[in-house]
């Protein structure tokens, strides 16, 4: 129990009652509305690793049993689930995952599993995005270069074709030619009628450039989001093992 209280969560007592409450819950939860493995009782013979359950308990990974299901991991040093957590994971990104679940009171493990997966979708939207943007500034300045290029060679080509496309005159002014060349070929191959102006690319730029600054803003949010979760419920994954394992069965049966 002290560690539970060294690690910000307020335990109270009044007469036979325990009472748990973490950062951000209202009300304490009371230890004897728990049952099966979360009693006074079984959290002490847990702890001391003699806790022997007669049955398989269903169990709601609220942000008060997992930290005292950690807790009891912690203290116990046994079970698979400890021993692969401590090859992993360390004492600082336990004390990480405990925070988190503290400054979020009421949140169940599967809470926690929705809430990972719909930031992880967010970022992989807002990333798909981005590249699309991405892709659409580049296009739009190599269009608007090569338009300026061929308005800066049209005179020339005029002038090469009245020439009667001559070797002399094409020898001469090569460097414009091929220029000019090269940006009716570029044309040609986005299929338009008509070209935009420089003025609406550069609108059009402006536009699509503001849209991405925006979201990378947010995707820079997500993606600490996302990170956080993860590791968070990595932490609970490996630390508690098959407890939090049938949290997830239960989800998909």
């Amino acid at each position: 129990m002290k560690i539970l209280e060294a690690s910000g969560v307020e335990v109270t007592r009044r007469g036979k009652s325990v009472n748990f409450r973490v950062s951000g819950q209202k009300k304490p939860t009371r230890c004897n509305t728990l049952k099966g493995d979360y009693t006074e009782q079984a959290i002490r013979e847990r702890i001391a690793g003699t806790y022997i359950p007669s049955v398989q308990p269903k169990r709601s990974h609220s942000s008060v049993r997992m930290l005292i299901d950690i807790d009891a991991a912690m203290r116990s040093g046994k079970g698979a689930g400890y021993e692969r957590w401590a090859k992993v994971f360390n004492v600082k990104q336990l004390a990480k995952a405990v925070a988190y679940l503290k400054e979020h009171g009421d949140m169940s493990y599967e809470d926690l599993q929705a809430k990972a997966q719909v930031t992880t979708s967010r970022f992989n939207e807002l990333s798909t995005q981005i590249k699309d943007m991405e892709s659409r500034l580049s296009q739009n300045g190599e269009l608007q270069k090569q338009i300026v290029n061929y308005s800066k060679t049209r005179s020339v080509y005029i002038e090469y074709r009245k020439a009667g496309y001559s070797k002399k005159f094409r020898a001469e002014h090569e460097a414009d030619i091929l220029i000019h060349q090269a940006a009716k070929k570029y044309f040609d191959s986005l299929g338009v009628e008509k070209l935009p102006t420089i003025k609406a690319l550069r609108e059009e730029y402006a536009q699509v450039l503001e849209a991405k600054r925006k979201a990378y803003a947010e995707y820079k949010q997500v993606r600490e989001e996302m990170r956080e979760l993860q590791n968070v419920k990595a932490n609970i994954d490996y630390l508690l093992g098959p407890s939090a394992d049938r949290a997830q069965e239960k989800e998909h049966s």
